[in-house]
């Protein structure tokens, strides 16, 4: 390394003397010009490629998926012929799973409604079932979103796919006991009624209890907050819903 007062500033690098090849010295000055140019400490890459990286946030009501959409129509219209733009975290995994939500939603309800129809031995109980608690429990999931206080992201998603489980447990407690004074020789409308008292008081414990042992998910703070919280959030706001409606 040379010495120290060589290197103290740019210019002093002009006498800094080397060795040529035939063996003689040479000021670094009649080899070279020396020039100061601004330059960033280090350039990001990205895929192998330079980089450089936009961070940003989205308003309430407003989704990440829409949120990404419109970065990159301004993006489009900015930037100049060559740029190609990608996402990274987060935003990479929306991005690449922004259309599996539907087909993870109807594999999940497919499953569940074939577990059901070897339970009750029914093609028609557990249609019963599904379509008088899932549309109301997704109806809280919906309002949450749509007030900001989460997002339809990939965490969200399992948070949803548990809440289609938990709410459908509520009407098999129901429709069995129904099907059961059904079998007894009571109408129709006399074994629903009958069946919806008797079981509320377990259906609403069952619930009150799974709200509570979710709002911990709710308040959570520090690292992996974020991915625990929307989790609880959508199976709070979800069996909630459902028990308001109860």
């Amino acid at each position: 390394m040379a010495a120290e007062s060589f290197r103290a500033e740019p210019a002093a690098l002009s006498s800094l003397r080397i060795r040529l090849s035939d063996g003689t010295m040479a000021p670094l000055n009649a080899l070279a010009d020396i020039q100061v140019v601004e330059q960033r400490r280090a350039l990001g890459k990205f895929d192998q490629q330079r980089a450089f990286r936009i961070t940003s946030g989205v308003i309430p009501s407003t989704t990440k998926v829409q949120g990404l959409a419109a970065m990159e129509e301004a993006a489009k219209s900015i930037l100049p012929p060559g740029y190609t733009i990608d996402s990274a975290g987060i935003s990479r995994q929306i991005m690449q799973e922004a259309d599996s939500l539907v087909v993870t939603m109807a594999m999940s309800l497919a499953i569940v409604y074939l577990a059901l129809v070897l339970q009750f031995n029914s093609f028609r109980s557990p249609l019963i079932i599904l379509l008088g608690a899932v549309p109301l429990a997704l109806s809280g999931v919906v309002m949450i979103s749509f007030l900001g206080l989460t997002s339809i992201n990939i965490y969200s998603q399992f948070g949803i796919i548990t809440l289609v489980g938990l709410v459908a447990k509520n009407g098999i407690l129901i429709t069995e006991f129904a099907n059961e004074l059904s079998a007894q020789g009571k109408d129709r409308v006399s074994a629903i009624v009958e069946g919806a008292q008797s079981r509320l008081q377990a259906i609403l414990m069952t619930t009150i209890a799974t709200v509570v042992g979710h709002v911990p998910l709710v308040l959570v703070e520090g690292p992996g907050a974020e991915a625990r919280g929307s989790i609880g959030i959508i199976i709070v706001a979800g069996i909630s819903a459902l028990c308001s409606r109860l």
